[in-house]
């Protein structure tokens, strides 16, 4: 009847009528399981008065509901506060009633007591929503001190009733009521649930001082293992998968998983609950690796990792932190990394044991709490709070949808590798470009964030528009767009197929596929028109068998066979400078020499971004020895991350470095044959680029011949080496077809 009147007055809706109804059945339904277990043949005069109190708390839990789902009239704001106000008022009247009639018991304290925890939940529920999710901690924590009883039973011994206990409770209650009705000034209403808080946090912790001073012996061993492992279960299921969440608030969250898996412990007999406890535990275990690979990758790559493709990058990972630390401490990241995992797999099954073990043994505690925790995950969820959980369920089920999408991807794949119009091309194509060495540079890291809206872009603008001023002093002139990548923060491989073959490569399990095809790529273009092609890739110490078998390079180069003879600096096995003047000896001087198309890596801007050479006049490039003593002259890799804006700096210095070396190669030996495509992999890590920064990276075409740009006039493309952050923005997969279409006859 109380919720139809509030239907008519103030008007409810499906979520408050759920709510409203389901707060009540439960109400009742624990009022008669309590008085059962206390042989109590009916309720008392004091006991009606707080069964009317409880059914005012259901009715304002559904109002709550209602201003949870956007109406939050005033006339329901008013009728929120007035019925909680009553609640409140009677809290002073069943307490006489009871003395009065002699009817005082613990059946009827404990049912006040929690009718007026029930109430404070339902208020700071609704009060947090403006207020924020820290008022929340003011109505869970009577059930924090409940859940706390189940690990450490001796807070559950009896002290002496303190008056001062219920003024505090009553103060909640009276200071939540008045921020709900958003009467008084932000500040002062901040402030006064701030003085509530501190005051019911002294409560607690005065009744757990004296309940500590009363146990007769400290907690057994067991006890406190057991606690332990109702941490680390709780610890696993709520782990977030971004590391922006991995702070207290993040992980302060009530897991809908957690109490499945105490009902579960609650049926089951004991010959099948302990296999299943070790099968959850094993599967929990696997889900935190996942998280955890989650967290990496989406600071690397800007994305979850994929279940199915993505193991790949491990072994790669491993040596580029070898390469960017060190093998000392790649060794102790990689063992570090092994101990996790063994403990993950051995401590979860265990602590997963022991809590189904301990929920068996104590079945009555258990099924009160998961009711208790069941209706405060409920009220949080259709509240919209954070802290109820069921991210793990959530996982599980992405993974297994993400398995089946790349799965369904595969097929899809293969059609779109066999659709290409370019591939019965007369082997003449690419006249436009006929007696040009073409050069296809990519640069390491070069993102978009490198030209603008970041502390670094302004430097390497500058770097930029001076190139574009002594590109053109060379004769050179240069149109700029961005192309956006299939990839970020790494996997340079995937940017490169992608523009190659014309195809979206955004994945392992795509690249493998491609690589195993005879899709037509560029440089399969140039050597059926009659170009040398060439890889560069100074980044890779042994074969790279693609290349031939895919690509078909007449010629691969890498850190073994250019000649060079100088340190290493980070990751970059050689300086860019001295790859491009080891290009330019090994393949672009001679007479009567076939055109060459090369794919070059300019790696000195991939992280650690640190130490960097510095430029160097041409002629004293050499062998690269004299480079030594160059690497230690910068910080180290550990010292600089541990400055985030150091870090930033850093890697806007080395695109820098990157950017002019090529400026400098080509105008320090202009050709007038010369073209080059040059454009940017991916862009940096998250730690670098913020949060949502795109995939888009520069690409530039600069030629001394005047046709090579004529070609591309169409395209809209900008003058210079800088894109504005107007210029046309393609995939990266269109360039293939449009590059072709403008240079094929």
């Amino acid at each position: 009847m109380l919720l139809g009147g509030l239907a008519v007055t103030v008007g409810l809706g499906p979520v408050a009528w759920s709510v409203g109804l389901a707060c009540g059945v439960g109400l009742l339904g624990l009022l008669v399981a309590a008085m059962g277990r206390h042989e109590r043949p009916g309720l008392m005069p004091a006991d009606r008065v707080t069964l009317a109190r409880g059914l005012l708390a259901t009715a304002v839990a559904a109002l709550v509901a209602e201003a949870a789902t956007g109406h939050d009239a005033a006339h329901l704001r008013i009728t929120l506060v007035a019925l909680a106000a009553i609640a409140l008022v009677l809290d002073g009247v069943d307490g006489p009633v009871a003395r009065r009639t002699g009817t005082a018991s613990d059946f009827g304290a404990r049912f006040d007591m929690e009718v007026d925890a029930f109430l404070i939940l339902v208020l700071s529920v609704h009060v947090a929503r403006t207020s924020g999710w820290w008022v929340l901690g003011i109505g869970l924590a009577r059930y924090a001190f409940v859940a706390a009883t189940w690990v450490w039973p001796w807070l559950r011994a009896s002290l002496p009733r303190r008056s001062w206990a219920r003024v505090v409770a009553a103060v909640q209650g009276v200071v939540l009521a008045v921020a709900a009705a958003d009467v008084l000034p932000d500040r002062v209403t901040l402030a006064a649930l701030v003085v509530a808080a501190a005051l019911l946090a002294e409560s607690f912790g005065r009744q757990v001082h004296d309940l500590r001073r009363l146990a007769l012996r400290p907690p057994a061993s067991g006890r406190v293992v057991t606690g332990v492992a109702f941490v680390v279960v709780w610890a696993a299921l709520v782990l977030p998968d971004t590391v922006d969440l991995l702070t207290p608030a993040g992980l302060l969250r009530v897991p809908l998983e957690g109490l499945v898996v105490v009902v579960v412990a609650l049926l089951l007999p004991d010959v099948v609950r302990r296999p299943v406890a070790v099968v959850a535990g094993l599967a929990l275990a696997a889900l935190v690796v996942l998280r955890l690979l989650d967290m990496g990758f989406r600071v690397v790559f800007d994305r979850p990792f994929d279940v199915l493709n993505d193991w790949y990058y491990l072994g790669p990972g491993i040596g580029v932190l070898r390469d960017s630390i060190g093998g000392s401490a790649a060794l102790a990241v990689t063992v570090g990394a092994g101990v996790l995992l063994v403990a993950l797999a051995v401590g979860l099954p265990v602590s997963t044991l022991r809590v189904a073990g301990w929920v068996h043994r104590h079945r009555r505690g258990s099924a009160r709490a998961v009711v208790a925790l069941g209706i405060a995950w409920a009220l949080l969820a259709v509240a919209g709070v954070q802290l109820a959980s069921t991210s793990a369920a959530r996982q599980a089920v992405d993974a297994v949808a993400q398995v089946r999408a790349d799965l369904a991807d595969r097929r899809t794949f293969a059609r779109e590798i066999g659709s290409d119009s370019f591939a019965t091309e007369p082997d003449g194509m690419l006249a436009g470009l006929r007696g040009k060495d073409v050069l296809l540079v990519f640069v390491e890291s070069y993102g978009r964030v490198a030209v603008q809206d970041t502390t670094y872009a302004p430097g390497v603008d500058a770097v930029l528009d001076a190139g574009t001023r002594r590109l053109r002093s060379a004769g050179f002139s240069a149109r700029s767009a961005f192309l956006t990548s299939p990839t970020f923060g790494a996997g340079s491989w995937l940017a490169h197929a992608s523009l190659q073959s014309g195809l979206w490569v955004d994945s392992q399990q795509r690249y493998d596929q491609l690589m195993t095809s005879d899709r037509l790529t560029l440089s399969d273009a140039f050597r059926r028109a009659g170009w040398r092609t060439v890889s560069d890739v100074p980044a890779d110490t042994h074969a790279w068998a693609q290349g031939q078998a895919f690509y078909h390079f007449d010629q691969m180069y890498d850190s073994r066979d250019v000649g060079y003879r100088g340190p290493t600096f980070g990751y970059a096995s050689m300086p860019d400078q001295y790859t491009l003047a080891a290009l330019r000896r090994l393949e672009l001087t001679g007479a009567g020499r076939r055109p060459v198309m090369a794919e070059v890596d300019l790696v000195s801007s991939h992280h650690p971004w640190t130490p960097l050479p510095r430029m160097l006049p041409w002629a004293r490039v050499g062998d690269g020895s004299v480079y030594a003593g160059m690497p230690e002259q910068g910080p180290s890799a550990d010292v600089l991350f541990r400055d985030p804006e150091r870090v930033r700096a850093a890697y806007g210095r080395s695109i820098e470095y990157s950017l002019r070396a090529l400026v400098s190669f080509v105008a320090t030996h202009p050709d007038p044959d010369l073209v080059l495509v040059v454009l940017g992999d991916h862009q940096p890590h998250s730690y670098v680029t913020g949060a949502d920064p795109g995939r888009d990276v520069p690409v530039s075409i600069v030629a001394h011949d005047p046709a090579v740009l004529d070609r591309i006039a169409d395209w809209g493309w900008q003058d210079g080496l800088r894109p504005s952050p107007t210029a046309p923005v393609w995939r990266m997969d269109a360039f293939r077809d449009r590059f072709l279409t403008a240079y094929g006859r």
